[in-house]
Parts: C-alpha cells; sequence; structure tokens
C-alpha cells in the first residue's frame, strides 16, 4: 500500500515537473526579437513518434509555437511511469497556402504613394485590408490582400490571373504612373517583395529593389515614338530554409523578376483556364524575357500571369533580413564617427583649457583680492555676478521651449535606445513611428516638470499659464503645418492622407494623454522647492560695454551651429536617403553614437561661446545659450535644401511642397532639441563658475 502510495506520489512528482518544464519551455519560445514571430510549413502530413522521439516532439508541440489552424494530437496510454507508447502529431500537409498581400504604390519622384488597387490590376473576390498599426497608416501603407495565392513547394508556371480590357481612363492611369517611376509593393510573411540586381562594380555583389515597376518605357518595332509597356507576368521566387532534423520550413525570401509579354491565346476567351500560346506548362514553355511587350493603349486587351519557383536555402529565418539590410557602405558611417569625435576632441580640448587654467586662474585671482579698489580694477565674468541671473526676456517663451525640448530629448533618447536592441527593426512596419509618437506623448510628463521648475525660478506665479503653453505651442504649430500637408496629399487622392478617424486618433493622444500628463508634471514641478542662485542679482541692471565684431550675437550664434551640424551631416545624408528614397534605415548602432557625439558638442560649443560672452562682460546669456546650439536647425533645413536639388527626382509642385514642409518640422524639432541641450549645459556652467568665487 505505502509502495503504491509512493508510485503515485512519485507520478505526480514527474507530471507536474514535466508540465512544468513544458510551460517554461513555451514561455522561452514565445518572445521573438525583432519581428514577429517565425511561421512553420511542413512538407508532410503526419509525424509518428516512439518513446525516443519524446523529447522532440514536445519541442515540436509547444516550443515552435504552431500557426496552423488545426493541430490534433493523440497520446496513447503508457505501461509504466517511464514508457510513452506511441504519441502523434498531425500537421498541414505539403502545399500549406501561401497568400502574397499587397502594399501600396511608391514613387520617388512625387512621394505620393497610391493603393494598390488604384491601379486596374487583378481583385480577389473580396478585398480585405489587413490591420494596421498607427505608424503604418501614417506611412501611407495599405496592405491588401491580393489573388496571388501558391501552395508551399509546389511550383506554378503560366497561371493565369485575369484578362482585362483597357479603356481610355486606365490606360492614361497606367501611363501617369509609368511616368512617375512607380512601383508595386508586396509582402509574403511579413517579408517586402525584392527585385534582385547584379552590382557591376563588385564581383558577385547582389543589390535589391524594392518592389517592382509598373511597367516601362522605350521604342518598339521601328517606332520613334516612346511607348509604354505593362509589367504583367511576375516570377515570383520564394526561398525557404528546411529544418535538417524535422521536415519544416521556412520563408526566407521574396523575390521577382517581372515582365512584360504580349499574351497569345488560340479561339476565344473563355476563362482563367484557357491555355496560352506564349507560355505553356505543358508545352515546357516559360516567358524568360520582355520581346514582345504589352503595350498600354485604349482597347487592348492585357493578361496577367505569373509564375512560382521555390529555392532552399542556407540562410536561417533569424538572419532572412540581413540580404534586405546589407550595408555596403559601412566605412563611411565609421568615418562618421570619427569625423564626429574629431569635432568632440577638439571641443573638449577647448573646455578643458577654460575649465582647468584659465577658470581656475580666474577663480584663484578673484579669491585673493584684498582690497575693494583692486576689485574695481578687474574685469571679467566676475563683474557680471549681479546681472549674470537677472531673467532673460520673454522668460516665459524660454520655459515653453525648454520643457519642449526636455520632451523631445527623452522621446529620442528612449527610442534610441529601443532600436538600438532591435526592438524597433524594420521587420516591424510602422513600430518606429508609433513607439515615437506614444513616447512623446508620455513624455509630457517631463515637459511639464521641466517647464515649471524653471518658470519657479523665474519668480513665475501663473504656472497654469505656462503650462498651457508648453502643452499646446509646439505641437499646434506641427499640427497645423501637417494638416495643411494632409490637405494637398488628400486633393492628389493619394493613399498617404491620413483618414479621420486617425487624425482623431492623434488629437486624442493630444488631448486625451498629453496635455493631462503636461499639467500633472507642471504641478509636481511647481510644489518643488525654487532652484536658488549661488549669487544675488542687483536691481539696477549693468551697462553692456560695446562688444567686439566677433561677440555680435547673431555672428556667434550662427557660428555655434556649425559643429553640431558638422557632428551628424553624414550620417543625415542615409537619414534623408532611408526617407526620401525609401530605404530602410537600421543602422541605429551608428546613430546612437552620433546622438550621443552631439549631446557633447552641443553642450561643450555652448560653454565655450557661453565663457568669452561673460568675459566681455555680456550677461545676456539666456536665450544665445539656447539659439548658440539651436541654429543647427538652420544649417539642417539648409542642407535638407542641397539634398533636394542635387538628389532628388521630383518633379510635381505639391511633392516639393510636401518635402520642405516635412523638412522644416523635422528642423523645427531639432531646433528646439538642440537649444534644450545647449542651454542646460550652460545654466549648468554658469552657476558652477559664480558658486567658486567669493562676492561681497
Amino acid at each position: 500500500m505505502a509502495r503504491g502510495s509512493l508510485a503515485l506520489k512519485l507520478g505526480v512528482s514527474f507530471t507536474s515537473s514535466s508540465l512544468l518544464l513544458l510551460l517554461l519551455a513555451y514561455h522561452s519560445c514565445s518572445f521573438y526579437l525583432p519581428g514577429v514571430a517565425p511561421q512553420d510549413f511542413s512538407t508532410s502530413s503526419y509525424f509518428g513518434y516512439n518513446k525516443h522521439h519524446l523529447l522532440n516532439s514536445f519541442y515540436l508541440m509547444f516550443c515552435m509555437c504552431f500557426p496552423f489552424d488545426e493541430v490534433e494530437l493523440n497520446l496513447f496510454w503508457f505501461s509504466s511511469l517511464y514508457s510513452f507508447q506511441v504519441l502523434t502529431l498531425h500537421l498541414p500537409s505539403q502545399g500549406a497556402e501561401l497568400k502574397v498581400k499587397v502594399n501600396k504604390l511608391t514613387s520617388t519622384k512625387t512621394q505620393l504613394p497610391y493603393s494598390y488597387y488604384s491601379l486596374p490590376y487583378c481583385p480577389p473576390e473580396h478585398i480585405v485590408d489587413s490591420a494596421e498599426n498607427l505608424g503604418e497608416v501614417l506611412r501611407g501603407d495599405r496592405i491588401e490582400n491580393s489573388p496571388y495565392v501558391f501552395q508551399m513547394r509546389e511550383p506554378l508556371q503560366c497561371k493565369v490571373l485575369c484578362r482585362i480590357t483597357l479603356n481610355a481612363k486606365t490606360a492614361k492611369e497606367f501611363k501617369e504612373k509609368i511616368d512617375d517611376d512607380y512601383r508595386v509593393n508586396m509582402i509574403l510573411d511579413n517579408l517586402p517583395l525584392v527585385v534582385p540586381f547584379r552590382r557591376s562594380d563588385q564581383e558577385n555583389a547582389v543589390v535589391y529593389q524594392h518592389g517592382f515597376h509598373v511597367g516601362l518605357k522605350g521604342q518598339y518595332a521601328g517606332s520613334e515614338d516612346l511607348k509604354h509597356f505593362i509589367h504583367n507576368h511576375l516570377t515570383f521566387t520564394v526561398k525557404f530554409h528546411k529544418d535538417s532534423q524535422l521536415d519544416l520550413a521556412r520563408i526566407v525570401g521574396f523575390e521577382v523578376k517581372p515582365f512584360s509579354v504580349k499574351h497569345q491565346y488560340d479561339g476565344e476567351w473563355k476563362n482563367e483556364n484557357m491555355r496560352l500560346t506564349t507560355c505553356d506548362p505543358h508545352a515546357r514553355r516559360a516567358v524568360t524575357s520582355s520581346d514582345s511587350p504589352q503595350l498600354i493603349e485604349d482597347k487592348k486587351d492585357v493578361i496577367f500571369t505569373y509564375d512560382v519557383a521555390f529555392e532552399e536555402s542556407d540562410v536561417k529565418w533569424a538572419s532572412r533580413w540581413d540580404t534586405y539590410l546589407l550595408m555596403a557602405d559601412d566605412q563611411i558611417h565609421w568615418f562618421s564617427v570619427v569625423n564626429s569625435l574629431m569635432i568632440v576632441l577638439f571641443l573638449s580640448g577647448m573646455v578643458a583649457m577654460i575649465m582647468l587654467r584659465t577658470l581656475y586662474r580666474d577663480i584663484s585671482k578673484y579669491n585673493q583680492l584684498q582690497t575693494q579698489e583692486e576689485a574695481q580694477e578687474e574685469t571679467g565674468w566676475k563683474l557680471v555676478h549681479g546681472d549674470v541671473f537677472r531673467p532673460p526676456t520673454n522668460s516665459d517663451l524660454l520655459c515653453v521651449y525648454v520643457g519642449t525640448g526636455v520632451q523631445f530629448f527623452g522621446m529620442i533618447l528612449v527610442t534610441m535606445i529601443f532600436a538600438a536592441l532591435g526592438f524597433l527593426s524594420p521587420s516591424n512596419r510602422g513600430g518606429l513611428m508609433t513607439a515615437m509618437l506614444f513616447l512623446w506623448v508620455f513624455m509630457g510628463l517631463f515637459a511639464g516638470y521641466a517647464s515649471a521648475c524653471l518658470y519657479k525660478m523665474f519668480k513665475g506665479t501663473q504656472w497654469e499659464k505656462i503650462t498651457l503653453k508648453t502643452a499646446f505651442m509646439f505641437p499646434s504649430i506641427v499640427f497645423a503645418i501637417f494638416f495643411v500637408l494632409n490637405a494637398l496629399i488628400w486633393g492628389e487622392k493619394s493613399s498617404g492622407a491620413v483618414p479621420f478617424g486617425t487624425m482623431f486618433a492623434l488629437v486624442f493622444l493630444w488631448f486625451g494623454i498629453s496635455v493631462p500628463l503636461v499639467f500633472t508634471g507642471s504641478y509636481i514641478g511647481f510644489k518643488k522647492p525654487a532652484i536658488e542662485y549661488p549669487v544675488k542679482t542687483n536691481k539696477i541692471p549693468r551697462q553692456i560695454p560695446e562688444q567686439a565684431w566677433y561677440m555680435n550675437p547673431v555672428f556667434s550664434i550662427l557660428t555655434g551651429g556649425v559643429l553640431p551640424f558638422g557632428a551628424v551631416f553624414i550620417e543625415l545624408f542615409f537619414i534623408l536617403t532611408s526617407i526620401w528614397l525609401h530605404q530602410f534605415y537600421y543602422i541605429f548602432g551608428f546613430l546612437f553614437i552620433v546622438f550621443i557625439i552631439l549631446i557633447v558638442t552641443c553642450a561643450e560649443i555652448t560653454i565655450v561661446l557661453c565663457y568669452f560672452q561673460l568675459c566681455s562682460e555680456d550677461y545676456l546669456w539666456w536665450w544665445r545659450s539656447y539659439l548658440t546650439s539651436g541654429s543647427s536647425a538652420l544649417y539642417l533645413f539648409l542642407y535638407a535644401a542641397f539634398y533636394f536639388f542635387t538628389k532628388l527626382d521630383i518633379t510635381k509642385p505639391v511633392s516639393g511642397v510636401l518635402y520642405f514642409g516635412y523638412m522644416l518640422i523635422a528642423s523645427y524639432a531639432f531646433f528646439v532639441l538642440t537649444g534644450t541641450i545647449g542651454f542646460y549645459a550652460c545654466f549648468w556652467f554658469t552657476r558652477l563658475i559664480y558658486s567658486s568665487v567669493k562676492i561681497d
């Protein structure tokens, strides 16, 4: 009896331990970084496992996280505690259905995305929109289903999709999209469709173009006029990685070669099952060139077809994005970092010289003065100690901009950290923009706190007024510009126009979350004790002596913005390329290093120029410290204009307005960010030096 009870306890204990191990295994495989969880496609319909394959069976059940619709598990009786007889698992058979999704049509010439079905392509029976996050909607993504459906590892040749007859309107639409160099974007298993090209400058090097062109222009059949031809035949290549032990496969590549083919057939057209004479799998006649292209003209019939080939690859699922994100120019990024470090070292040397030599000598000299006559003979930054902390003009506006800058700084810093860790990789479409929006909203707490603390230091009493300005000034300006640009996009009937529902969601994030958080932060900040000045402020302002030409405020401010911009302008080129030439930006490690260098550069150049300003007995440093580093935004906007005229081929006036409108928003945000960094650096510096001298 006791032995039976012991066996029962051992059985319960073993079962509990097994379930716990399975649970831990399940959780260890349910988190993937970055992107979405992998999808496994089986190539056989039945797995039979005996007791020697028990661990493989449990691993297959719980750790592979099957996305299949139906999993049937039969666990037969076990004859003793450690003897499992059979475990069978029924999975989808070879030929699991693969569904290609279509995304927006994009062009680097117009920067106006359009829905795939804005052109008369072959539609499915029912067009279904995929659920999109906030970032995808703002990017203009419109992901929908398509009639391109095929089976896993079952090649297809010359599959007829549909036949359409062009009229004057649809022919004109196709021609306009071809003239504007539009590309068609598709998605399979979260991988974007790419067209591979061989690089002529490097042997065996392949580059990938995102999406295929709607068509092409050229001369044909001896005609001197340029004709438009449509890409109506697609040759898909699906690359997969096969598990060496389990008969499972994962998709690791999705490529296409587009062709323009004037399809022919015998007799009258009946349906999509018609046999074509231009490509026929039974006669082993495949499309390999566009020698007989399909012309786009009124009343022309266009037959859409496609091939599907499957190719086994050594690339594993975790590395499948590496081919899309191949970095052939890493030396340029390292040059950017080294260039920025040289600027930082130069400024750090100047700051060290000021702090360790000049300031130490000044402080020692000032503290050794014995008589009032000696003190009156001295010149320099100590003489303005009674005015250096005098509140500036428009101090409320300064508080607002400093608070907004703190909000931006927090948003960018956290975004950079998450992106560098891989949470915001390109495989998570729209994730970066969504994260930045939500972080901006929640950083309103710190914006309110910073503006209220500064406002109280300036002896302000109406903290509600400064809070309202902090919550509404910057977002209102940006929202007004964004609304005008969105109206222009709406007028072009582009899918890039933000829908009313999304606009309402943005307003809700602003009024419903950001504004209350700004008020909460301001309330907390205003309740804190006011920041004390290290020296007292005189009642009568001191007269500022005439300044040398190089200490003119405009000159020094414009000079101060050069070095912060110089620290980031190389990386800025890649950011602009990724945004306006529709490429992936993924080198967040480099970007994070450059961001840290930008912070140090803004702080040091502001401290250096602030010291020179105080030495010339000019105590109006509050706004100048903000504008000194903030002026780098002016150079950013000028560089954006240079990039527009030298690198982009934008022809439409609306597209040009969109470019400069969005770059104006980016430059404005950069001004707020860098200005706040410079202000806090100078504020810390002045408090430090004036707290180190003896003031009678």
